[in-house]
C-alpha cells in the first residue's frame, strides 16, 4: 500500500528548545493512525505542522511522494479536512456550515445540496439541517464539524482531540460513528488523542508521542503489548515495572530473577541480561492465600493487598508481592472473595503475558 504521508528527521522549535522530534512517520493510504501521548507530548504541534499551520525547524513531510514546501498552501489545504477540539462553526445554519466550504471552492447547487444532506445524515444530523449553529448542544456541533470535513472530500483528515470536551455517553457515540464511517470511506486519517481507549478503537497504526520525541510506532496490540521503553509501558497501562535479570533462556521461555522472586516470561533473551518485568493489570488473577486453586498460570506470586479501590464495575488492587504489584478484577470478584487491604492473597499471571524490555 503506498504511503500518503512520509515524514523523515522532522523537528520543531520554540526558541532554543526542541518540542518536537519525528524521525520517521509513515502514514500508508486508507489507514488511520492514532497518534497518543500525555497533555504537552507535541501531538498538537505535529498536527498544526502537517496542516501547514506551523512551520517545522528541520526535516521533510511528503505528500503522495511530493514535497510539502513543493505544493501551493491553498492546494494543499484544499486536499485536507481539520477538525479541532472546538468546532468553530459559523454564526449560520447547520446546512450553511457544512456547505461552506464547498461554495467556497465554487461546487454548483446541484452537487451541493446532495452532498451536505448525505454527511448530515451520515452523522446522524440530518434533522438539524436548518437549526442556528449557536443552539447546538457540544455533541452536535462536534457531529457537524464532522459532516463539513467529509464533506470536502479530502485526500486527509486531521482531527484533534475533537471529543475531549464532551461528556463520556456523548463522546462513546460520536467515536463509534466516526469509526464506522472512517470503515466506510476508507479516508486517510490521523487522530490526535490522549484516550488510549480512542486509540485503540479508531486507529489501525498507533504513534507514541512522549516529551515531544516519536518514541514507537506500530499496530495498536503490539505497541499496548510489547512496549518499547518503560515511558511508553507506563503510558498505555503497565502499571507493574519490575528491573531483574534474566537467569535462564531456553525453548523459548525465559526466567528472570526479580525482587529475590524468579519470574517466567517468553522470550529469547540471553542469560545475564538486564531487563524489564512488565505486567498489565487485567492480566493479574488474584485468589485468596488460603484458597488459591490449581492454575495453568507459570507465575503464582504470593502477596498482601494494600489498597483496594473501586473503578468503576472494576476493582483496583495494589499489592506488596516484596514489589508493588496491580491487579484489575470485576467488583462483584473483589466482593464474592471478601477482599480487604492487609489481605494475605495469591496472584497469578501467565508467562505470555509478561513483557520483557531490555535494558
Amino acid at each position: 500500500m503506498a504511503n500518503l504521508l512520509e515524514i523523515r528527521n522532522l523537528t520543531a522549535r520554540r526558541g532554543e528548545t526542541v518540542v518536537l522530534q519525528a524521525d520517521c512517520l509513515d502514514v500508508p493510504e486508507g489507514e488511520v493512525l492514532a497518534i497518543i501521548g500525555p497533555n504537552g507530548a507535541g501531538k498538537s504541534t505535529l498536527l498544526l505542522a502537517l496542516a501547514r499551520l506551523l512551520k517545522p525547524s528541520s526535516g521533510e513531510i511528503n505528500f503522495r511522494g511530493q514535497p510539502m514546501q513543493a505544493i501551493r498552501d491553498l492546494d494543499y489545504r484544499r486536499r485536507i479536512g481539520l477538525v479541532l477540539q472546538d468546532p468553530l462553526l459559523l454564526d449560520t445554519s447547520v446546512y450553511e456550515n457544512v456547505a461552506a466550504g464547498l461554495k467556497f471552492r465554487r461546487l454548483p447547487r446541484t452537487e451541493i445540496e446532495p452532498r451536505v444532506a448525505h454527511w448530515l445524515a451520515q452523522m446522524g444530523v440530518p434533522h438539524l439541517k436548518n437549526r442556528p449553529a449557536r443552539q447546538l448542544s457540544g455533541g452536535e456541533a462536534q457531529r457537524v464539524s464532522l459532516a463539513r470535513a467529509f464533506a470536502l472530500q479530502p485526500d486527509l483528515l486531521l482531527l484533534d482531540e475533537p471529543f475531549s470536551a464532551l461528556d463520556a455517553p456523548t463522546r462513546q457515540g460520536l467515536r463509534q460513528d466516526l469509526r464506522q464511517v472512517l470503515a466506510a470511506t476508507a479516508l486517510t486519517s490521523i487522530f490526535i488523542t490522549h484516550d488510549l481507549d480512542e486509540a485503540l478503537l479508531l486507529g489501525d497504526q498507533v504513534a507514541v508521542l512522549l516529551g515531544g520525541r516519536l518514541r514507537q510506532v506500530g499496530p495498536p496490540e503490539e505497541v499496548f503489548a510489547s512496549p518499547a521503553d518503560a515511558d511508553v509501558a507506563a503510558f498505555v497501562g503497565v502499571e507493574t515495572i519490575v528491573p531483574g535479570q534474566v537467569v535462564n533462556s531456553q525453548d523459548g521461555q525465559v526466567i528472570v530473577e526479580a525482587a529475590g522472586l524468579h519470574l517466567e516470561a517468553v522470550g529469547d533473551l540471553p542469560p545475564g541480561r538486564p531487563v524489564l518485568f512488565c505486567l498489565r493489570p487485567e492480566d493479574i488473577t488474584l485468589w485468596p492465600a488460603q484458597a488459591a486453586p490449581a492454575s495453568s498460570a507459570r507465575n503464582r506470586i504470593a502477596g498482601r493487598i494494600l489498597r483496594l479501590a473501586p473503578q468503576g464495575p472494576l476493582a483496583r488492587v495494589t499489592l506488596d508481592c516484596g514489589f508493588p504489584l496491580v491487579a484489575l478484577i470485576t467488583r462483584a470478584s473483589a466482593e464474592e472473595m471478601a477482599l480487604a487491604e492487609g489481605q494475605a492473597v495469591m496472584a497469578s499471571f501467565k508467562a505470555t503475558a509478561a513483557h520483557l524490555i531490555p535494558r
